[in-house]
């Protein structure tokens, strides 16, 4: 991937000081303005290229569309709810958490709020301090022998699941992503939503808060529960459905409840809070001295290699930017974005763009083929109005401008390893071009029907013209561009020598006027790569 520029960064929220240090350190410039409020926000951010928040900054449509140079926006910490992401994106801008930062520090306060529900011990210690002593009131249970469903078996669900284990609980659990074989092997039995709400004494969660998981328990769900399951939040407000929660601690259907999270952060309404069944925290899961400081150091390296071009971890939005940190991969997106801006001038006239397909063959592009069609999609889409593309929003961008897009990759055939070809179809009519990178070079193989006999380097200004052959053609077309005072410093011919064929020559510099060959070609375009 080209090298981004990260020169400033604003840091809106109290972050561990080695953040800063380590920005600094790599010669970023660094300010923190903690608690500002929107408007200032907005003020705030338009000249920084880095923004590094935690979870109180809400970065929403609007603080994005005034952030003019902002390329990066750093979550320290896991979820990015308090982000606008799809907005993020549609600006081309990387947004990148610290996946495993809090990871620890979440899975044990869950762990101390299933303990704590289990033996009353918060509402027990509040009875001591006022002066009681009543052990029948506060009867607990074992965790021993019960069975704890976790729902969301990633790093945290992970984690939770080996501590309790060790209070000798069967853990069971579901996850869309993560493969049953995976999780037996940490001793947790995957099944569906439905087989474990009936088998769960105590119920956690741990998935991210979008439109599939928000309310996940409801009323529906309490009612597969066993009767007085308890159930614990430190993932997200919102995905327990509060009321109904509220609905099935009045009814004993759920037995108690530990929260950490709210939809609304602090909660207005304290119903849930002032239930004496319900434990609750200040959204406290990352809240410890080394979790902070591990995501503040995180997100502070992750944005200094991403820099340096080493690598790229955590960015929620690009997931085909972390396949781009090669010497290799930067001449494939050269060749990428070369290609497409050759079909995009060559069919510039001919509007619109309707389907690309681009095909990647060869061993050597099989892992390839992701950031190759964002970066051909880059190529053809660099010269729309108003269209400022890159890796991470051209897809967006492409589906906006209702164009489909295919990609497929090929074994390689012999003689055509490494090669990607593209094929668009523009009013109508179909237009193809492939390439490939050669001695580190990224090369022209073939536009349309017309095979280079020599390929053409895809560097400097570029002259194309479609024409019939014939022993005065390229000494006519010198002809003409010399009276423009440009000259011709390479020249690629088709390996074919009937019908209309495309020719390339490299040039001095473009030719202001490209009607003056039209006496001698049928078509013509010009661009600078």
């Amino acid at each position: 991937m080209a090298p981004i520029s990260i020169q400033t960064v604003l840091i809106s929220e109290s972050v561990d000081p080695r953040c800063k240090a380590i920005l600094e350190e790599n010669g970023i410039r660094v300010t923190e303005k903690p608690n500002m409020k929107r408007d200032e926000l907005m003020a705030e951010i338009k000249d920084y290229d880095g923004l590094v928040v935690r979870s109180a900054t809400k970065v929403n449509a609007d603080v994005i569309s005034a952030a003019h140079n902002l390329k990066i926006i750093g979550r320290a910490g896991t979820g990015v709810d308090n982000v606008d992401v799809d907005a993020a994106t549609k600006k081309g801008i990387i947004v990148m958490n610290t996946p495993s930062g809090n990871t620890i520090s979440a899975a044990e306060l869950t762990c101390a709020l299933l303990m704590s529900l289990s033996r009353n011990v918060p509402q027990a210690a509040m009875s001591m301090k006022q002066g009681n002593w009543d052990r029948k009131k506060f009867m607990g249970a074992e965790l021993y022998g019960k069975v704890l469903g976790i729902v969301g078996l990633g790093r945290i669900g992970k984690e939770v699941a080996s501590r309790m284990q060790s209070f000798g609980m069967r853990t069971i659990g579901y996850d869309p992503i993560t493969t049953p074989e995976v999780t037996a092997g940490w001793g947790v039995e995957q099944m569906s939503l439905e087989q474990l709400w009936p088998q769960c004494d105590y119920i956690t969660v741990h998935t991210p808060l979008m439109p599939s998981t928000v309310g996940l328990l409801c009323d529906e769900t309490f009612a597969k529960c066993k009767k007085g399951v308890k159930v614990v939040n430190c993932a997200r407000g919102g995905i327990i459905d509060e009321a109904a929660l509220l609905r099935a601690l009045e009814s004993r259907q759920c037995g108690g409840a530990g929260l950490d999270v709210f939809v609304e952060e602090p909660p207005k309404n304290r119903s849930l809070v002032e239930h004496p069944n319900v434990i609750s925290c200040p959204h406290l899961g990352a809240s410890t001295k080394e979790a902070q400081a591990r995501c503040g150091e995180d997100i502070a390296l992750q944005i200094v290699d991403m820099v340096k071009g080493k690598s790229l971890v955590g960015a929620v939005n690009a997931p085909v930017l972390a396949s781009t940190f090669s010497r290799d991969s930067h001449q494939l997106i050269k060749l990428g974005e070369a290609v497409g801006a050759v079909l995009q001038s060559c069919t510039a006239s001919k509007k619109p763009v309707k389907h690309v397909q681009i095909t990647t063959q060869g061993d050597c592009l099989k892992s390839s083929t992701g950031f190759m069609t964002s970066s051909v999609l880059v190529g053809l889409l660099n010269q729309e109005p108003g269209c400022c593309p890159n890796l991470i929003n051209v897809l967006s961008l492409a589906k906006e401008s209702g164009i489909a897009v295919n990609q497929t990759h090929c074994a390689s055939d012999g003689a055509a390893s490494g090669v990607c070809k593209v094929e668009i179809v523009v009013d109508g009519s179909s237009y193809k071009a492939s390439g490939s990178v050669q001695g580190g070079v990224p090369v022209l193989l073939e536009l349309d029907d017309s095979v280079f006999r020599q390929p053409v380097s895809l560097t400097g200004n570029l002259l194309f013209f479609k024409a019939s052959a014939s022993p005065q053609l390229l000494s006519s077309v010198a002809g003409l561009l010399a009276t423009e005072g440009v000259e011709i410093e390479s020249f690629s011919a088709p390996t074919a020598h009937s019908g209309d064929l495309w020719y390339c020559v490299g040039v001095s510099s473009l030719p202001r006027d490209l009607s003056a060959l039209k006496p001698l070609v049928k078509e013509a375009a010009h661009l600078t790569i």
